[in-house]
């Protein structure tokens, strides 16, 4: 396994405390789980969080919060969404730099079986490793990992406009929710307390699922880029809508057939079913307010048995 050197805190309080306002969400929780707030620590918290998220529940134990996973069908807000074929190569939809998207797999590096092992890939080469490691890297930043930029955490250099990146894809605002709502119920599902889940959730929302939102600095050495990936007409339109930034949202062609089953272009099932269910907010309420309250001490502990 992965990290096997790391000490982790098994003593914490039984109920999630509040963070205090002067501490980010990722040192907080870093802290909390892992009991020092290295660099090294913070990557492990935040590969738990996208791993989880991208593929759902695979560490025991967490505190009860059932996350299907971004790879996985499900609803949202009574829309069948299914977001893998933005990822294997079913659809033209990434952006290799030319007029229209193009097929590309981001499965390429083993799938879900290094995720499950706590890595992004099964190498350093693939398209797998590329997208988790940024991954892990920009929602570091979103977090506040204060000691990401070294060796044992780099700083984000992927792309500065996550609209640039998506603009192929014409994710509509079911697809967006759906995403955003399996990383709220990924951190939820690590201990992460309701009034936080609620600024991931509103920080993901503004920044990425308002269409025609202005330019807004993410990275600060980058600045302000356009950001929005929810592009479609069902996207709630910004109120400081700068629609003229945006290029025309196009539906993505299927490149892979047999890798869009019973699907359109636009990711929504033509067969309206789908196996799992998401939730219509990006904060989770699965269980109650009372699943915040479990113990995060079985948590640490259990992070001891996986990380070591």
């Amino acid at each position: 396994m992965l990290f096997r050197h790391l000490t982790v805190a098994v003593a914490i309080s039984t109920a999630v405390a509040q963070r205090p306002s002067n501490i980010s969400i990722c040192d907080y929780y870093t802290t909390a789980l892992l009991k020092n707030n290295t660099a090294a620590n913070q990557k492990t918290l935040l590969t738990l969080v996208v791993n989880t998220a991208v593929i759902g529940n695979y560490t025991q134990p967490n505190v009860g919060i059932s996350v299907a996973g971004i790879l996985a069908p499900g609803m949202y807000n009574g829309t069948s969404v299914d977001l893998t074929p933005y990822f294997d190569g079913g659809f033209d939809s990434s952006n290799a730099g030319g007029s229209s998207g193009v097929s590309m797999n981001f499965l390429d590096g083993g799938g879900a079986a290094p995720l499950m092992k706590n890595m992004p890939s099964n190498d350093t080469t693939s398209n797998q490793y590329i997208l988790i490691t940024h991954l892990y890297e920009f929602f570091g930043v979103l977090l506040g990992c204060s000691m990401q930029g070294g060796a044992d955490y780099s700083a984000y250099m992927g792309e500065s406009s996550m609209y640039e990146v998506h603009k192929f894809m014409d994710l509509s605002a079911a697809e967006v929710g759906y995403f955003i709502t399996q990383v709220a119920n990924s951190a939820a599902s690590f201990g992460v307390a309701k009034d936080d889940l609620t600024i991931v959730g509103n920080a993901l929302n503004s920044l990425f699922g308002m269409r025609c939102s202005a330019a807004t600095t993410v990275v600060p050495a980058q600045g302000p880029q356009l950001q929005a990936i929810c592009i479609d007409p069902t996207c709630p339109l910004a109120a400081n809508a700068t629609c003229s930034a945006y290029g025309n949202a196009v539906e993505p062609s299927v490149a892979v057939s047999s890798l869009v089953p019973n699907m359109t272009a636009t990711g929504v099932s033509s067969s309206g079913t789908s196996s799992v269910t998401g939730t219509s907010s990006p904060v989770p309420t699965t269980g109650g307010a009372g699943v915040y309250g479990l113990s995060m001490a079985a948590v640490a502990a259990g992070f001891a048995a996986l990380l070591l």
